[in-house]
């Protein structure tokens, strides 16, 4: 008795306009949401640093990966029909408000706010990563991709002195604890 070799499992049907799962949306959304406003807070911190201070390069490095994870996202919206959240304009404020404060409390303090974000956007691109399984490919490879990025952004600030910033540990989950807030609310609003 043989076994009849089993049928191929059908492809996965091309993305178009219209097919977008809820939850995706949801995930492109927040995502675009996230890199606006870290970007947002790079560009406050810079404008209190200054060009000249020595951490401007290190900073404006990851601002420059951050605004081409920007662009991607914003690429997708389009190209998916996901609209973008309504809460743009406060994290606009939001985010250069941050990155200003915690510059103007002394680099360490700007790298602290890197290490908790890039710490929150690391748990949250992971659990992304693992509800798109497979009907998603594309969209998970370059969420990963820009994980390993968000890691190192996270890996230099700690490395550049954000553990010794003043009352590192409030500080760092006060900020860890509005990611989680902004995460929330981009995702539905």
């Amino acid at each position: 008795m043989t076994v009849a070799d089993p049928a191929p499992a059908p492809a996965a049907p091309a993305w178009r306009p219209g097919d977008e799962r809820a939850d995706v949306a949801s995930m492109i959304r927040v995502d675009q949401a996230g890199e606006y406003g870290a970007t947002r807070i790079y560009c406050g911190q810079l404008e209190v640093l200054g060009a000249r201070h020595p951490a401007a390069r290190v900073i404006a490095r990851m601002q420059g990966q951050e605004e081409r994870h920007l662009k991607t996202f914003d690429a997708m919206m389009v190209e998916r029909g996901v609209r973008p959240t309504l809460l743009q304009p406060v994290w606009n404020v939001a985010g250069h408000a941050l990155g200003a404060v915690t510059a103007l409390m002394g680099p360490s303090a700007a790298m602290a706010c890197t290490a908790a974000v890039e710490t929150e956007i690391d748990k949250h691109y992971g659990q992304q990563v693992q509800a798109l399984g497979a009907e998603e490919g594309d969209l998970a490879a370059t969420i990963t991709r820009f994980q390993r990025e968000e890691l190192e952004h996270r890996d230099t600030a700690i490395e550049s002195g954000a553990e010794s910033a003043f009352g590192y540990p409030v500080l760092s989950a006060f900020i860890r604890a509005g990611c989680r807030l902004a995460i929330a609310l981009s995702k539905r609003i």
